[in-house]
């Protein structure tokens, strides 16, 4: 075997002796005298105007610096998605903004002296709302009649990606190879199904947290928890107007990611405060804030339709996925993408249509979770699997090591679907899942397990038919 310098080899962690000692290395162990402490309010309502918003007791209160609104902010759209630019997100999201659109989004900030009077202060401001119908169900979103989320005029995509805000559409991709009718005439098996995807939530152990400060050259410094610190970077500069040179992003040691973190969710709007100020500024989300008005994984409905030949071999494969991205468009197209052109691949097949849809509703934003769209398509396509083999008479491991692709093949649907655009072409030059279908199926003992589930399951079919059932 080639000798590596790091591969196969023990190697000293760049930070492992101050993590063993218990000194400060992530964002939170960082002090600046004078700092200042911030929390925002947020909407109780899923989709409202603000018509009102009186700051004044708030102001009143000894130990608050400022409060902020929507009034005191630029109007500048971004998106809160750390991609590469121009981003294949929408940019449908303000520093703050008149209306709120799910329970949870920013209404104001109140930065204060002591993180209590801050919290205190948020009990203080008056806001009236014009509650406006909401929509939660993204089988409904796109319908006629449905309430339009994003009805402003500066929310637009950079990519040509089929957005439409109209009809709460973020994007909406079509592709397909083969012939599919014809694949599934040569089919002796077709079996079409449903299957849901709920949210679900990173919950790293360190929540969302930033410090901004000014340092010795003037330059705007944003410590932060992010996975993404020149997305940070870039993003900050644009929602507050100013050059990128004047930002300089730490990323110390993070408590925790998963994609959560791959978010621009407070970085902007502490970096005004500390612009406002003059002073350090410290922003933590609560674990209720992190579950709120963090990411999750955006839920998706996958309709699977599939055909197969009684010796295993697939002869049409057509996806519908419909995901819900909640209030924001955050990784809306990426993610869907993902679940097309990291699933899809793996299984051979001749004749396949990926139909996918983004919408928006009034609910909580989805945004990047490890598997990126992948993990839902799998879990869709794993069941399947099940069906498919079952209604053929094969073991499921016989018929995912004769479909699944091998080394030395490609896919037309590498080149068909990429993320949140046309993909490339590729080939497999390793692949080893035929030895981990060997190794797991061994280590949970796949063989005895499935003979004597299918032993059992025949005893009580024969019961139910003695008995008349």
């Amino acid at each position: 075997m080639k000798e590596f310098k790091v591969v196969g080899k023990s190697v000293k962690r760049v930070d492992g002796i101050s993590l063993v000692k218990g000194k400060p290395v992530y964002v939170d162990d960082f002090y600046l005298p004078g700092m200042l402490y911030a929390k925002v309010l947020r909407s109780p309502h899923a989709h409202a105007i603000i018509k009102r918003i009186d700051t004044r007791k708030a102001l009143k209160l000894k130990g608050v610096v400022a409060v902020f609104t929507y009034k005191d902010v630029p109007r500048i759209p971004f998106t809160t998605a750390g991609q590469g630019s121009p981003e294949p997100s929408p940019y449908d999201t303000f520093i703050l903004d008149k209306k709120v659109r799910f329970v949870g989004d920013r209404v104001a900030l109140v930065v204060a002296e002591r993180e209590d009077i801050a919290e205190e202060a948020l009990n203080l401001i008056d806001v009236e709302y014009e509650v406006l119908p909401a929509v939660f169900d993204p089988r409904k979103a796109d319908e006629k009649g449905a309430p339009v989320i994003h009805d402003e005029k500066e929310a637009y995509m950079p990519l040509p990606l089929n957005y439409n805000p109209k009809k709460n559409i973020v994007t909406y991709v079509e592709a397909e190879v083969g012939n599919l009718e014809r694949g599934f005439k040569e089919a002796d098996v077709v079996i079409e199904n449903e299957y849901e995807c709920h949210y679900s939530n990173h919950v790293p152990i360190e929540t969302h947290i930033v410090i901004t400060y000014f340092d010795e050259r003037d330059r705007l410094v944003i410590r932060t928890s992010t996975q993404v610190p020149f997305h940070v970077r870039r993003i900050v500069a644009r929602a507050l107007n100013i050059p990128v040179k004047k930002i300089r992003v730490v990323k110390p040691r993070i408590g925790g990611g998963f994609g959560a973190k791959q978010e621009i969710l407070n970085e902007e709007l502490c970096a005004f405060a500390t612009l406002k100020t003059g002073r350090p500024v410290r922003l933590l989300y609560t674990r209720r804030e992190e579950f709120m008005s963090g990411r999750t994984r955006h839920p998706q409905i996958i309709k699977l339709k599939v055909g197969a030949k009684k010796d295993g071999t697939l002869s049409a494969v057509s996806m519908n996925v419909l995901m819900n991205t909640g209030a924001y468009g955050s990784h809306g197209a990426t993610v869907l993408f993902n679940t097309g052109s990291k699933v899809l691949p793996l299984y051979k097949c001749e004749n396949v249509r990926f139909v996918g849809k983004t919408v928006y509703t009034n609910l909580p934003v989805g945004g990047a979770y490890r598997g990126y769209g992948a993990t839902q398509g799998h879990f869709a396509f794993g069941i399947m699997a099940d069906e498919i083999a079952e209604a053929i008479g094969m073991d499921t491991l016989e018929f995912l090591k004769k479909v699944h692709i091998k080394e030395g093949e490609g896919s037309p649907i590498f080149r068909m679907l990429g993320e949140g655009k046309e993909g490339v072409e590729q080939k497999i030059t390793s692949c080893g899942l035929p030895q981990c279908i060997e190794l797991g199926s061994k280590e949970i003992d796949w063989k005895r397990k499935r003979e004597e589930y299918l032993r059992e399951r025949n005893n009580k079919e024969d019961s139910r038919g003695e008995l008349g059932w």
